[in-house]
């Protein structure tokens, strides 16, 4: 897809979009109303918007349009109070897209079984999109995908509706940002990197944003913007590698990681503390640099760094079983037989989000190697093991009673959430593996604690 010979064509419905911008005055619709679109929407709605979401799933839609919410970074209480409002609302009924001013799309890219990139969903929105599309909207890209998707994939498919890119539409990418369960960095104090096919389409992408956002960060095109959210997990990524592997130095060693990271962060320049853990988990960090891996496997180069820390990433669920193991041989018990009860099941600390958490690999290794194996998570109720011989096997998570906590051999924390109480913990257990350092000083020469 080529950008038109004159990025300006079309002023005057760029106009007339920035003016219901400004005014705010714009009807936005959502299409996916997950952790990303969720908190994006009402974020619009908040800045006087009138705010439309759209979501496949019905239960979901019907929830928000009763004014409830299941993400627990939006309180039920603002967004019934938007819905009381008259500024959101959430359907399963994409037809409403055809009134929207601005469509932002917040679908997830998921890998396939090859681990390769599945664009599935965002296909299935953009079609939808394109069913509705007409004169004078602005498009927006959310999903995080390979460099070059927006202009290779979405323009064409929207083209193909007769309608001319950046004549009688916009369109941009725009990365998301949004880090579930955290407090300090939301919607609203969160920079937004925008980067539009022409001039114009970044022009309204940034009028669209900065009515929700402190400050929008322009680029140079779609691509550029798609290749600053790689970058940004790939940094993570590829850190969070490399100080695993230092973990597992350390250990043989006989060093304290905890205490090498926290050292070495006191050096005020050309160090960021990165912390070890059981391995990666959720929908970006162990996902977002295969995108870019994809990409460059076709232009014959190899992504030697994503490719090495996805391989120390991905080997740290296994690390964690052995170092249990090791544990359970200092009590003179064998894995096999043994009852281990894994805290945590949420891919970090106090969310409900539990894809690709680490916790999960770490239950079928256990299980694997003849451990009789509960979990326990206040946020997240019962999980799906997917491994080749436990695939449809599900787990509920059992009661936390302190006090029989020493009917499991091995307590295993994975997940650091804060309700545990570290006090009750090393009361309770017989032994303790920390794979996040919970226990931080009370556990560090605990005869009954191995960390990681």
């Amino acid at each position: 897809m080529q950008a038109p010979s004159n990025p300006a064509a079309g002023p005057d419905f760029t106009a007339t979009l920035l003016r219901r911008l400004a005014a705010r005055q714009a009807t936005i619709g959502v299409v996916g109303l997950g952790y990303v679109g969720l908190p994006l929407a009402v974020g619009f709605a908040d800045a006087g918007h009138t705010v439309i979401g759209f979501d496949v799933d019905a239960s979901k839609a019907a929830l928000l349009a009763a004014g409830q919410s299941h993400i627990p970074d939006v309180p039920a209480e603002e967004v019934a109070r938007l819905v009381a409002a008259g500024r959101f609302s959430a359907t399963t009924d994409d037809a409403v897209l055809a009134g929207c001013d601005a469509i932002a799309i917040c679908v997830p890219t998921p890998l396939n079984k090859t681990r390769d990139p599945d664009l599935s969903f965002v296909v299935s929105a953009v079609e939808r999109v394109a069913t509705r599309l007409r004169k004078g909207q602005l498009v927006i890209l959310e999903s995080t995908t390979w460099p070059g998707t927006t202009v290779e994939v979405v323009g064409p498919m929207l083209e193909r509706t007769g309608l001319v890119l950046g004549v009688d539409f916009h369109l941009a990418f725009s990365p998301e940002r949004i880090d579930p369960g955290n407090a300090v960095f939301q919607v609203g104090n969160t920079p937004k990197v925008v980067g539009g096919v022409t001039p114009a389409c970044t022009d309204a992408a940034e009028a669209l944003y900065a009515c929700v956002t402190t400050r929008v960060v322009r680029v140079s095109s779609p691509t550029a913007a798609e290749m600053v959210k790689i970058l940004e997990n790939t940094f993570r990524a590829v850190n969070i590698g490399l100080v695993n592997e230092t973990a597992v130095i350390a250990n043989k060693l006989g060093l304290d990681i905890w205490e090498i990271i926290e050292a070495a962060a006191t050096k005020p320049f050309g160090f960021m503390p990165f912390w070890p853990g059981p391995g990666l988990g959720g929908h970006c960090i162990p996902i977002d640099p295969h995108y870019l891996s994809w990409k460059l496997r076709a232009m014959n180069y190899r992504t030697r760094f994503i490719e090495v820390a996805d391989d120390i990433n991905n080997a740290m669920p296994n690390y964690v079983v052995e170092r249990i193991a090791l544990a359970l041989n200092d009590d003179e018990r064998a894995l096999k037989g043994s009852r281990v009860l894994v805290l945590g099941a949420a891919y970090k600390r106090d969310i409900t989000d539990w894809r690709e958490s680490p916790a999960i690999p770490v239950i079928e290794g256990l299980l694997s190697r003849g451990a009789k194996v509960d979990y326990q998570d206040d946020f997240v109720p019962q999980i799906e093991l997917h491994g080749h011989d436990f695939v449809g096997r599900t787990l509920q998570s059992v009661p936390l009673d302190y006090t029989r906590l020493g009917e499991w051999d091995c307590v295993v924390i994975v997940t650091d959430h804060r309700y545990f109480d570290r006090q009750k913990l090393l009361e309770g257990a017989r032994r303790i593996v920390d794979t996040r350092n919970l226990l931080g000083e009370l556990g560090k020469a605990h005869p009954r604690v191995t960390r990681l």
